[in-house]
């Protein structure tokens, strides 16, 4: 199983990106995902979540201007960035819990990562 995550670049103060990650592999179902980011000098950051059933939910700092949306068919799931700030500047992971079996048939849960991908608001 593997994430793979792609979309980042660099833009203007006020623009627009869009993130998307694609789960792939053998896969049961994709539980949570979400985007997670980490600036220079700083923690890691959990940014935004989505359930399966599409529940989402934000850190405070990006509410109202990101949205994250996810397509269970396709196992996808995106990070539309608009207003974007200089401090939005980071790399971002998208993240996921994925049920997987095991050779006996049994259902068994793991965390995956995907490679980041920077984005750079910037003038």
């Amino acid at each position: 199983v593997q994430l793979q995550a792609s979309g980042g670049g660099l833009v203007q103060p006020g623009g627009f990106l869009r993130l998307s990650c694609a789960a792939s592999g053998s896969i049961f179902s994709v539980n949570r995902m979400g985007w997670y980011r980490r600036a220079p000098g700083k923690q890691r950051e959990l940014v935004a979540t989505i359930t399966s059933g599409g529940s989402a939910n934000y850190v405070d700092s990006v509410k109202g201007r990101f949205t994250i949306s996810r397509d269970n068919a396709k196992n996808t799931v995106c990070l539309s960035m608009n207003s974007l700030k200089p401090e939005d500047t980071a790399t971002y992971y998208c993240n996921a819990d994925i049920l997987r079996r095991n050779g006996l048939g049994s259902l068994y849960q793991s965390e995956y990562w995907g490679q980041g991908t920077q984005v750079t608001v910037s003038s």
